[in-house]
This record gives C-alpha cells, structure tokens and sequence, in this order.
C-alpha cells in the first residue's frame, strides 16, 4: 500500500472542515453534554466539546462521517482541548488520556465505517485519522499579568507533560499521523514536538509523520507571540514534519500572501485551511462553499498547495467543493532548497 508520503506526491490532499461549527449546527443543551455518566457533574459541561466523545460518540462520529463523504482524505480527531491543562476549566484533568483513545477510536470507527460502503480502488490509502493537538489556553511565551511581564501561568515541561498524555491516548486510540495545530506561540507547539519525540523514543515505536500548522493572527504577518512565518517556519523546522501550513484566524483572501510565502520557504509539504472568512459583526462565518474553493483553487493552480482543507465556519459542503475545485490540480513539487548556516 502507498504510504501518505507518497500520496502526496500524486495529488492534493483534503483535510476536513470545522468540528465545533458541527456541534452549533446540532443546537445540544447542557443534558446532552453530561449524558448519564456526568450528571451530577458539579460544573457547567455546555461548551466542553471534547467531551462528546463520551457522552455523545454517535454525534462525533456522524460529523467525520459527513467529512469522510464529503471528499476528506484527513479527518482531524475531536480533540482540541482534551488535554489536561484546557480540561481544568472543566475540573475534568483525569479524563484526559481517556478523552484521547474515545476520540481516536470515534474518528477510526469513521473511517472503517466509510470505507465499508465506499468504491475506492484496492490498496488506495487513506483516509487517514490525524490525531489533534490544540494550542493550549495557557502561553510560555507571554505573560497574563501586564504588570508582571516575567510571569507565566505554566512551565515548560508542565505543557510538554501534558501533550505527552494527550500523544499517549491517541496513539492507543490507533491514529496515523499527529496535527499539532493553531499554533499562536511557537514555544508551546515545541513542547509538544518534544513531546512527540518522547513518547516514541519511550515506546521504542517508529513516529508517526507529524503535521504542524501555525495561525498568523493578522495582517502585520505574524503569530501571536510575534514571530513572523519565515521565523515560525525555522522555529519548527528541526522536527522534520510532513507538512507545515496555517489555519485559522484568517480567510482564505487574506491567508493568500502568507501561504505564497511558505510555498517558497519550506523543504516539506505545505498546508493550508483557512476560515470560511472572517466573521460578521455577530461572530458568524457567511463566505460561501463555492468562494472558499475559488480561493483555494488558485493557490493550487499556482502550486502553495500540497493540503487544503478548512476551519472555524467550514462545513461538509465547503470541503465538497474545495475537493472538487482542486481534484484535476498537480501538488506542489517540493523545492531543492540551499541549505545555508
């Protein structure tokens, strides 16, 4: 069988679209959140997306399913927040390694379900479970106290620890390849690639290829934590990803210069899946399918492209129609780059 690698020799890869505009779409109250297991819970669980995976792996898995039929070659497991820093804002810090194996095995049962029914020609690899790893809702690189610029709400080894657990439970939950993704501070998105090189060093297993994805918050270029993508790019290099792209924060209009920028700088595959535009004055994304795919489109016809896919407000029908648009494209041809000290 091919390996992921080689498929991205041939043609363009889709990731899938938003998990959590899904989960709005489904209008769940409280109740449906805590299920049986956590009723008597003693906070509010409303919001705890990841959860879900527990108390309504059913809903999950309908969402990778629609990715799935949809075109998706990637679906990214539901896992945003389940680790245990994120997790305390719910007092649900040792559910985490539990959270990670339910999400791998929602998104795996998905993927087996699809390629039941489905007619792709034997020994066609994929689709491919990518295991999530969000940013954290805590930064190394930045204080939260403006009056005390030293301070950090977490250490190092703290955010390493738990990306650890998080790597541990989705590798026993059985995905393909790890998304380390919405990379606003590039020193947690390290602790997280050390994490990774850890774990495997630890199981004495092979890695699985590591996807990473930063987010460049707005139009001056640059991350959060304020590096630019040239410094972000060599930041994250020395892990050898598959892939590195951006997702996020921006629509695909105005991702267009940074993704260009990328093509140029990086020696691995690129990604890219941007909002379904930037939200109204309510919060909301209105761009539709068919203009998230022209976009895209042209980025593929000018060759930034190896992964494309969406984010905050995508839906099935966006990924539909950025599949379609792309399908007849070449990737991009990874460049002979001259290595410099």
């Amino acid at each position: 069988m091919k390996s992921i690698q080689q498929l991205l020799n041939e043609r363009i890869l889709i990731i899938d679209g938003a998990m959590g505009t899904m989960i709005q779409r489904r209008k769940l109250e409280e109740a449906d959140y805590r299920g049986e297991r956590f009723k008597d819970w003693p906070s509010d669980l409303k919001g705890n997306n990841d959860l879900l995976c527990l108390t309504q792996p059913r809903i999950i898995k309908e969402i990778h399913l629609e990715y799935l039929e949809a075109g998706a070659d990637i679906i990214e497991t539901n896992t945003f927040n389940a680790q245990k820093i994120s997790l305390a804002d719910y007092n649900m810090q040792s559910l985490a390694y539990e959270l990670n194996v339910a999400a791998a095995k929602c998104a795996r049962e998905a993927v087996n379900e699809f390629l039941a029914k489905s007619t792709r020609a034997a020994g066609e690899p994929g689709p491919f479970v990518a295991g999530a790893l969000g940013p954290l809702n805590k930064t190394l690189s930045l204080s939260p106290d403006v009056n005390n610029p030293g301070f950090r709400a977490l250490t190092f080894d703290e955010a390493m620890e738990a990306y650890y657990e998080q790597i541990k439970g989705l590798v026993d939950g059985g995905i393909d390849l790890i998304l380390i993704e919405t990379i606003f501070d590039t020193l947690n998105a390290k602790a997280a690639i050390y994490a990774v090189k850890k774990y495997f060093r630890d199981v004495k297993k092979e890695s699985v290829p590591v996807m990473i994805s930063g987010t460049i918050t707005d139009a001056s270029g640059r991350t959060l934590s304020g590096q630019t993508l040239e410094a972000f790019y060599t930041s994250i290099m020395h892990a050898k990803p598959l892939s590195v792209g951006l997702n996020c924060a921006l629509g695909a209009k105005e991702m267009r210069p940074h993704i260009e920028e990328l093509a140029q700088i990086a020696a691995c595959y690129t990604s890219a899946y941007p909002n379904a535009g930037l939200p109204n004055a309510m919060g909301e994304y209105d761009e539709h399918p068919e203009d998230t795919a022209h976009f895209i489109e042209e980025w593929a016809k000018e060759g930034f492209v190896n992964i494309v896919g969406g984010c905050c407000g995508t839906t099935p029908e966006h990924i539909r129609h950025i599949a379609g648009h792309v399908k007849k494209l070449k990737p991009r041809a990874l460049p002979v780059l001259e290595e410099v000290l």
